[in-house]
């Protein structure tokens, strides 16, 4: 049966760390935006509004610093080769995440089918973050369902890979989750639990559970 592994971007792939957050480490604003997350971890700023005033930060952002913020962050070993073996098994595999879109995107290179990040102004920014473009929890189950929509599948098809509050709707709809190095949030809804720094190793326990 033809299935559509959801992933979650921030704290899922990026091991305990954010686009947002290695974005600032190129600019030497990891302090600014660490004051960012918190307020934004504890519901004290909506992800519109948090990526307006990250945008405020990032005034000297170029094309070349995101290069480097995405080939220098703590990504997960085993993303490309769980893709691979995603799509040589006839599955799809897709990205859904707050961050920024031309953040995001990069892991098309790395096999995903699809990634869908929040919708921001070009790098070099010359206009403002607009907030409808702005994912949230619930826009990630909306994207979800159309994503299924393209390649022909329903919910019953997928397994949401998360971390944290923001993947908790998608994995209260879903079948099969994996609550990876996960929070409170997913790890009660969740189908099965990973701490580590392997995709392989989270991805073999939907396998196992699937009988392969």
């Amino acid at each position: 049966m033809a299935k559509l592994h959801l992933f979650d971007m921030d704290g899922t792939l990026l091991y305990r760390s954010a686009a947002a957050v290695e974005i600032s480490r190129q600019l030497g604003l990891q302090r600014e935006i660490g004051e960012l997350e918190r307020a934004f971890a504890a519901g004290e700023l909506t992800p519109a509004r948090f990526a307006q005033l990250a945008r405020e930060l990032w005034t000297e952002l170029t094309d070349d610093l995101v290069a480097a913020a995405f080939e220098g962050a703590p990504w997960l070993t085993g993303i490309r080769e769980v893709w691979a073996d995603i799509r040589e098994r006839g599955e799809r595999c897709a990205v859904i995440s707050l961050s920024p879109g031309f953040f995001v995107e990069r892991l098309l290179a790395w096999g995903a089918d699809a990634a869908h990040g929040s919708r921001w102004p070009a790098v070099p920014f010359r206009e403002p973050v607009e907030p409808e473009g702005i994912l949230s929890a619930s826009t990630k189950v909306k994207t979800a369902d159309e994503l299924c929509a393209a390649f022909g599948l329903t919910r019953a098809d997928c397994v949401a890979y998360g971390d944290s509050w923001s993947d908790a709707e998608l994995f209260a709809r879903l079948p099969v989750s994996v609550a990876v190095n996960a929070d409170h949030h997913v790890r009660e809804l969740a189908s099965y639990a990973y701490e580590g720094r392997d995709l392989r190793e989270a991805y073999a326990l939907v396998r196992a559970g699937a009988g392969r």
